[in-house]
């Protein structure tokens, strides 16, 4: 465990924007994680916990209060409770990519299309990443939490979860620190031995079956997806890099918005548009470049539902619900991949409406700026509003 005083927020997240942190604990330890929460939690200030920094926008004032930085490592391998099956017991601390790499390296199946996703693996239930046809929720077992006041971490299954479209009970409400997570994965040994190479999942994304040159449902090699995957995001700034400025984000920076049929209706025939249906998987009218997203749970689905009505009051909320692309709306209102307000050192990425970009020095209130006027020019132009994808602390949109 280490401690330090007044680091910036800027040198622990991937916006590098974020003032000075009072005290910044790092645990490396499970149990000292464990005491850290404890004493925070006891002691009544203020405070929070810090994984891969990938996810977050911190305000320029920074945080007065005590930021625990999780670091812990270990991947621990377990027997599958099926035949051909593996678990994997990781740590919060360990960084996702990597966690991802050691998978594919042994012939485990089941995280490789979720290659290149910035962040730590304690963030990864919070938000229930997905991407390229995959998500967390497909492989989650189980996660260790320390709730609020506990003395120790308790298991916790994916099922109370209730892991939806980024979002999670973790990150609507429940108090608690992820301490490890639990993921089943298939174990392509025995397949290797008949079939000479480790064959990833079918492929569910279209994007990602063009790159590979197959047709949605192969399997091809495991390697071989996630080297496609991390072509795809690097081609979209989405992959962590120090030579690309367009990296400098938190990666995709508003939700793609949900809507009633209704409100999808009034929007041009080209427009890129998902029907959800909550037991199925979604079906693609037309394709667009972006990653995929599975369908939302029943509590985020009525809860889009109603935001939907709220600002179109006449949609029906017994007409089915239609997930939109937040970049074709985006760029639909008028602002282009490298947009910049006046004098602003943050901007739209350039390979990407998504993202917004730290371009060089930018403060954590240019970077609201541009997402206050996304959101207005996409309001003005279309009547929905875009929520944030990243957690907002110190600063408001």
């Amino acid at each position: 465990m280490s401690e330090q005083h007044d680091v910036p927020f800027a040198d622990l997240t991937t916006l590098r924007v974020g003032g000075p942190i009072d005290r910044l604990l790092t645990a490396t330890l499970q149990r000292e994680l464990v005491d850290l929460v404890r004493e925070a939690d006891a002691s009544g200030g203020r405070w929070m916990v810090l994984g891969g920094g990938s996810n977050l926008l911190v305000g320029d004032e920074g945080f007065h209060g005590t930021v625990i930085r999780i670091a812990t490592k270990g991947i621990e391998v377990l027997p599958g409770v099926q035949p051909g099956s593996v678990h994997l017991r990781v740590q919060a601390g360990e960084v996702w990519d990597e966690l991802v790499a050691f998978t594919v390296e042994r012939g485990f199946s089941g995280l490789e299309a979720l290659s290149g996703i910035p962040g730590s693996v304690g963030a990864a239930p919070v938000q229930n990443i997905g991407a390229y046809g995959q998500e967390l929720s497909d492989a989650l077992v189980a996660i260790e939490v320390l709730d609020e006041g506990a003395d120790r971490p308790r298991r916790m299954s994916a099922d109370e979860l209730e892991l939806g479209y980024r979002t999670s009970v973790l990150k609507e409400g429940l108090a608690g620190v992820v301490v490890s997570i639990e993921v089943a994965l298939h174990d392509t040994t025995a397949e290797r031995e008949v079939l000479g190479q480790a064959l990833g999942t079918p492929v569910a994304y279209a994007q990602l079956a063009g790159a590979l040159g197959v047709q949605l449902g192969d399997r091809v090699p495991i390697a071989d997806v996630r080297e496609a995957v991390l072509a795809l995001r690097s081609g979209k700034g989405m992959v962590l890099d120090p030579d690309d400025p367009d990296s400098v984000s938190a990666g995709s920076f508003f939700t793609n918005p949900i809507v009633s049929e209704h409100v999808a209706r009034t929007l041009p025939g080209d427009a890129p548009r998902w029907y959800v249906e909550p037991e199925e998987p979604d079906e693609v009218v037309p394709l667009a470049e972006l990653e995929a997203q599975s369908p939302l749970d029943a509590f985020l689905a009525h809860q889009a539902e109603v935001e939907a009505a709220e600002a179109h009051a006449h949609a029906d909320p017994s007409e089915p619900l239609v997930k939109l692309s937040a970049a074709w709306l985006i760029e639909q209102s008028g602002i282009r991949r490298g947009f910049a307000l006046p004098g602003s050192r943050a901007a739209i990425s350039s390979k990407h409406t998504l993202a917004l970009t730290n371009r060089g020095g930018a403060s954590a209130e240019e970077l609201a700026q541009l997402a206050r006027f996304v959101q207005g020019r996409v309001q003005a132009e279309f009547g929905i509003v875009l929520h944030p994808e990243p957690v907002l602390v110190g600063v408001e949109l």
